[in-house]
């Protein structure tokens, strides 16, 4: 019998819509605890170094919730030294290695991992040691795969993003061969023993062939919920996102 895919909810931009005007209002923290009311298994938080939407303060709570609710918190974050230092304090249950560049508008690509081998491996080590869950958010490229089983990371996310802007675009042979590779990647990082996330624009219509790939176990998505519960709430958001993911596997 097929698995139930994880669903992960980043409530980042429930930041940036409030840090657009200032005050506390709407609360990230009472995003993650209606998702996770509404069947969320987790939330994602990325604290950028320009603190453009998540704040100290809003990872300081979310810690405080998700410890509360016994679920995970999926702390997203660059691999710098101060981001090390707020990891190795609050001590996440799991931690995801991404890229950051000051000038792009959401994580653009996937961590290089080959050409940063040495410099990201001591990190992945000492968050293995403080007992958070290392994931490093790459694209579907073999090397890259297998780079980052070396790190000693238990898990990939693999981004998703090429994939769906190609599909929303009508680029349908890009899509295929986007697909393809992730599914590609998806068996080569299990053979390796590593744990297979997904995540990046993925919206409802993109949702089912990513989900239906059988190593995938976990799907983060963010933007597109936080945006459709402007229009729907986030609880029928989710609900509807979470029956296509258990569709897909035929649950």
């Amino acid at each position: 019998m097929a698995e139930r895919v994880r669903l992960g909810v980043n409530i980042d931009h429930v930041a940036t819509v409030r840090n657009a005007r200032g005050g506390v209002h709407p609360d990230p923290v009472r995003a993650a605890r209606e998702a996770l009311e509404a069947g969320a298994d987790g939330i994602t938080a990325h604290l950028r170094e320009d603190r453009r939407h998540i704040s100290d303060g809003d990872i300081d709570s979310l810690t405080d919730l998700l410890r509360e609710q016994a679920r995970p918190l999926n702390l997203e974050m660059a691999v710098t030294q101060e981001m090390l230092a707020i990891a190795l304090h609050h001590r996440p249950r799991a931690v995801c290695l991404v890229p950051e560049k000051r000038e792009e508008r959401t994580t653009e690509g996937g961590l290089d991992v080959v050409g940063g081998h040495n410099w990201i491996t001591p990190f992945v080590a000492q968050l293995n040691d403080a007992g958070s869950r290392v994931s490093l958010f790459i694209g579907p490229d073999p090397d890259q795969i297998d780079a980052a089983h070396r790190t000693g990371a238990a898990v990939v996310e693999l981004h998703t993003g090429a994939y769906c802007d190609a599909f929303r675009e009508g680029r349908v042979e890009e899509a295929e061969a986007e697909l393809a590779a992730l599914r590609a990647g998806a068996a080569q990082a299990t053979a390796l023993g590593l744990e297979v996330h997904a995540g990046h624009g993925i919206d409802y219509d993109t949702v089912t062939p990513i989900a239906a790939i059988p190593e995938v176990v976990e799907l983060n998505i963010g933007h597109f919920l936080i945006g459709e519960a402007i229009f729907v709430g986030l609880a029928p958001a989710i609900a509807r996102m979470r029956g296509l993911m258990d569709e897909a596997r035929g649950l």
